[in-house]
């Protein structure tokens, strides 16, 4: 466990379960969410967050990937697989979000403690490692050449990234936020994020230098410990997990003021959305 000044130690953890709302919820709801709460959790009108999420069939690109030289028929390629395709409101590049595919959002005042960069990745680095401790495996957080998304804080198992971490600042809040592919083919997936760069790239010249994808790079939990695990079996193991932490565990659905926050938040989000598309 990590030592007592780590930002995980909190006297109240506030859950926001969403991983069994279904195909219906969409990412975009996601992006609205985690700004509704950073807002909340800031203003020190919440105690720190944990939400945990699912979307299905989905996949989120990074306003970097709209400015592929193809990047319409990319897309088209993506959508005649079943996805549904959005752009996310902060960094990063194409990311598959699905049924196995757990994500999990820390969200956290600044004020009450400085929390630099590197402190939030780490404190969800820590979280992972202690979430998967019962299985025994080594996790190491570096970049993971040839996976999708690739950063410093990819996290992996024997060379093989099952997990990318980012971070979200806004109005005193921040909310790190990490995917965690649990079940299926971790390879099958990066096969599409390769063939939706390759489409899109299409051997014409380009500012930014994308990813080159190397499906074997990726894999999930499932996977990687050789076992069938499922998102509801980390979900318990991350509440189990995070009662450690703190002294109260409490479930609180969003506000009043939280959901007008939320519902601007929304439109916002879907506006940015629908113009980064074209």
């Amino acid at each position: 466990m990590p030592t007592n000044d780590s930002i995980l130690f909190q006297p109240k953890w506030r859950i926001i379960d969403q991983s069994t709302l279904g195909p219906s919820f969409d990412a975009l709801q996601s992006f609205a969410m985690d700004d509704t709460l950073c807002n909340s959790a800031g203003s020190g009108e919440s105690p720190p967050i944990l939400r945990s999420w699912v979307h299905h069939n989905t996949i989120v690109l990074g306003i970097q990937d709209t400015r592929l030289p193809n990047f319409e028929e990319a897309v088209h390629y993506l959508e005649s697989l079943g996805y549904r395709v959005i752009v996310r409101n902060s960094g990063g590049l194409a990311v598959i979000l699905d049924a196995g595919v757990l994500n999990l959002s820390l969200v956290l005042a600044e004020k009450q403690q400085h929390i630099d960069i590197d402190t939030g990745y780490e404190a969800m680095v820590d979280f992972i490692q202690e979430i998967l401790s019962p299985y025994n495996v080594t996790i190491e957080d570096r970049e993971i050449v040839g996976s999708y998304c690739p950063g410093r804080y990819d996290l992996s198992i024997n060379g093989k990234k099952f997990a990318g971490i980012s971070q979200r600042r806004l109005r005193g809040g921040v909310a790190v936020q990490v995917y965690l592919c649990v079940d299926g083919s971790g390879s099958e997936r990066a096969s599409v994020i390769q063939e939706f760069y390759k489409r899109g790239v299409n051997g014409e010249p380009t500012k930014f230098t994308y990813p080159e994808i190397s499906p074997e790079t990726m894999a999930s939990l499932s996977e990687l410990i050789g076992e069938e695990l499922s998102v509801s079996d980390i979900m318990m193991n991350t509440l189990k997990t995070l009662k450690q932490y703190t002294e109260s565990l409490t479930t609180a659905h969003l506000s009043i003021p939280e959901l007008s926050l939320y519902d601007f938040n929304y439109q916002r989000v879907f506006t940015r959305n629908e113009k980064a598309l074209g």
